[in-house]
Order: structure tokens, then sequence, then C-alpha cells
């Protein structure tokens, strides 16, 4: 149990570095899998595409992926935090309730810290994209271990 919690701090200080992250250095991250992977995809449908083709494809997927990054990397922790709470003996809608309240607690904390970095923006719609993968993993968490907790 403990192990979890030092786990959950951890993911926590990762969101946060990444958040820290300047604005060109977050995009370059995001349009550097852009390329490696959605391109490599598309070129594999298509064949060689030119320049101009991927600067396409990296506008119109770019946020796409920033917004399943977020979903994704709150999903971890919706998991994460569930899984102490099911081991502090909660029902299933304190499970959820708390879960939330702390995942969202968390992505409030984020956009307001990216407001005080170069070229960053506090965006509600993160709090609510993440807030929904954070949900999501803990709604995944409670199917994967509902013989546990009833």
């Amino acid at each position: 149990m403990k192990i979890l919690k030092y786990l959950i701090i951890l993911w926590m200080i990762i969101i946060f570095l990444l958040s820290n992250q300047k604005a060109q250095d977050s995009k370059q991250l995001s349009n550097s899998f852009i390329t490696k992977t959605i391109i490599k995809i598309y070129e594999a449908k298509h064949g060689e595409i030119t320049e101009e083709k991927k600067i396409e494809i990296k506008e119109n997927y770019s946020f796409i992926v920033r917004k399943a990054a977020h979903f994704t990397i709150y999903l971890v922790l919706g998991l994460l935090v569930s899984l102490v709470l099911i081991g502090k003996n909660l029902n299933i809608k304190q499970i959820i309730i708390y879960g939330v309240l702390i995942c969202m607690a968390y992505a409030i904390t984020d956009e307001i810290h990216q407001i005080f970095v170069s070229g960053r923006s506090g965006e509600i719609r993160d709090i609510i994209v993440d807030t929904c993968g954070s949900t999501v993993g803990i709604l995944l968490n409670i199917i994967i271990n509902r013989k546990r907790i009833m």
C-alpha cells in the first residue's frame, strides 16, 4: 500500500515536470510523436508524402494527440489513486467520489501551475479532459477489482 502512495507522488511529479515544459518544448514533444507514429501510418497506407503534407498532418492531429496525452496521463493517475482507495475498504460510491475529487483537484492545480510557465496557459477544457481520463481509470479499476470491493 505504501508503495502505491509513492507511485502516486512519482506520477504527480512526472505530470508536474511535463506541465513545466515551455510551450515550444511541449509542442515539440507532441509533434515528435505525431511525426514518428501518425506520419508513418499515413505513409504506409498512401506511400511517401511531401514535407507540406507532413506539416498539414501535424497541424491536423496535434490537438487530438495533446488531448489524448492529457486523458491517458490522468487515466493512470486515476488507476493509482483508486488502488489506494480500494485498499481503504471504502464502498464503490466513496471510491469514485474521492478518487475523482483528488484527481480533479490535481488537474486544477496543474492548470494553475501552467499559467506561470512560459507560453503556456491554464485551460478549463484540459481540466475536463484530465478529469474524464482519471474517471475512466477509476471505473476500470473498480470493474477489475469489483469482487474485492464488495
